[in-house]
C-alpha cells in the first residue's frame, strides 16, 4: 500500500478489533477491519490488564507485517479507556498518558491498553499515536453534578466515542452542524449509555457503569438502600460483589447468558421468562430516553438508536415506536469507533483539530460556593 493509512486499536476483554483508514483531509475511507480474537485461556492467564500489553502488541504487529505490499502509518488511534474526566476530542499519546492507563486508571478494562498498544505500534512506524473521546468525556454542567449527597458528585462515564460519531452522522444527514444538534442517543451493547447530546456536548449521561438501564451483563442503577443491605449481608466481599454487578449482572444474571440472540431464540422457543427480561430492559431503556428528553426540553431533533442491539428487529421495533413521539427515530446499528478513532486522527493530522497533552481536565463551570 503506498499511501500513509491511519491504524486504529479497539480493545475488547478477548478482542482487539482493528482498522485501516485512509485520510482525506480530515474524512477518512476504510480500507481494511477486522477483529483479532484471543483464546480465552490465554488471556485468563494474565493476572492484569497491563500484563496483557506486550501479548496483544505482538498480535498487532504480525497483522501489520502480514499486510499484502506493507503499510506505512500516518498515525496510531487507540480507544482512550477508563481515565479521569477529559474533555471531548483528541488527545496525544504521551508516556505519562501510557502509565495512567496501565497502573492507575478510573476502573480495570481491556480499554485501557489502547493508548499503550497505541504507543507501541507508534514508536515502531515512526509516526504521531493519539486517544479520541474516550469513556471518560465530562461535559456536563454544574445542574447536573449534584446528586442529593455532598460527600457525592454525579459524573460522565459515557460511551463517548460511538455517541458522538452518530451525532456527528445525524447533524450530516440532516444537513446542520453538528455544534448546533440536540439528540438523545441510545448506545446499546454489553454496556448502556443513554446521553442528551445539546449543542454538540454530552451534557446528560445515564453513567455506563452506576445509573444506566440493566444490559447483558451489567446490572445498572439499583435501589440504593437495598444495595447498601447487600453490601453490609457478608455473603459478598468488595471484589466479588463488583464482578456481580459489573461482567455477571443485567441480562447474564437471570438467564445465565449474555448474548441477545440466544435470548431471542429461547423467547421463540416459548420461555416466558426470557420474555420479561428482554423486555424490562426495553422498558428501563425508554425510560431513559424520555428522562434524556426532558434535558432538551422534550424538543430532540432526533432519537439514535446504535450499539449491537441495535440489530436487534424486537428491541428496535418496540423502542422506535415508543420514541417516536419525541422525534423521529434514527438507527445506526453496531459500534462505529474505528471509524471514529480514525476521524480523529485525521483532523489532527489535516489541521482542523489540535490534539490536546495529557494531562488534561474539563472545562468545568465552578459551583458556586
Amino acid at each position: 500500500m503506498g499511501k500513509k493509512l491511519i491504524f486504529t486499536i479497539n480493545p475488547g476483554t478477548t478482542t482487539t478489533r482493528i482498522g485501516l483508514f485512509a485520510p482525506e483531509g480530515a474524512d477518512v475511507l476504510p480500507v481494511l477491519e477486522q477483529t483479532i480474537d484471543h483464546d480465552e485461556t490465554v488471556m485468563a492467564g494474565f493476572k492484569t490488564i497491563a500484563e496483557q500489553l506486550p501479548f496483544r502488541a505482538k498480535a498487532l504487529q504480525a497483522f501489520l507485517n502480514a499486510v499484502p505490499g506493507g503499510v506505512s502509518l500516518a498515525a496510531v488511534a487507540g480507544r482512550g479507556g477508563m481515565l479521569s474526566p477529559v474533555p471531548s476530542g483528541v488527545i496525544a499519546v504521551n508516556d505519562a498518558l501510557v502509565d495512567f492507563a496501565l497502573h492507575r486508571p478510573v476502573h480495570h478494562h481491556a480499554s485501557n491498553l489502547g493508548a499503550p498498544l497505541a504507543q507501541s505500534i507508534a514508536q515502531t512506524a515512526g509516526c504521531p499515536a493519539f486517544i479520541v473521546d474516550p469513556v471518560s468525556v465530562d461535559e456536563l454542567p454544574p445542574v447536573a453534578r449534584i446528586s442529593g449527597c455532598p460527600e457525592i458528585s454525579r459524573f460522565s462515564f459515557v460511551h463517548a466515542l460511538n455517541i458522538r460519531a452518530c451525532g456527528r452522522r445525524l447533524a450530516a444527514d440532516l444537513g446542520r452542524p453538528f455544534t448546533a444538534l440536540n439528540a438523545v442517543i441510545a448506545h446499546m451493547g454489553a454496556g448502556i449509555s443513554v446521553a442528551a447530546l445539546k449543542g454538540g456536548r454530552i451534557v446528560e449521561s445515564t453513567n455506563r457503569m452506576e445509573n444506566s438501564p440493566f444490559s447483558p451483563e451489567r446490572a445498572g442503577g439499583l435501589p440504593p438502600m437495598a444495595l447498601i443491605d447487600l453490601c453490609y449481608s457478608g455473603a459478598y466481599d468488595q471484589a466479588t460483589l463488583k464482578r456481580k454487578l459489573y461482567g455477571q449482572g443485567g441480562v447474564f444474571a437471570y438467564l445465565g447468558t449474555k448474548d441477545m440472540r440466544r435470548v431471542d431464540a429461547m423467547i421463540a422457543a416459548g420461555d416466558e421468562k426470557a420474555r420479561l427480561i428482554r423486555e424490562a430492559m426495553i422498558y428501563q431503556i425508554g425510560k431513559a430516553i424520555g428522562a434524556m428528553a426532558s434535558v432538551l426540553d422534550f424538543r430532540p431533533d432526533g432519537v439514535i438508536l446504535t450499539g449491537g442491539m441495535a440489530h436487534s428487529k424486537p428491541i428496535i421495533t418496540a423502542l422506535s415506536k415508543q420514541a417516536a413521539a419525541l422525534a423521529p427515530v434514527t438507527v445506526y446499528p453496531g459500534s462505529h469507533e474505528n471509524e471514529a478513532l480514525a476521524a480523529g486522527a485525521a483532523a489532527v493530522l489535516a489541521g482542523s483539530e489540535t490534539a490536546r497533552d495529557w494531562p488534561v481536565t474539563p472545562k468545568v463551570e465552578a459551583l458556586p460556593w
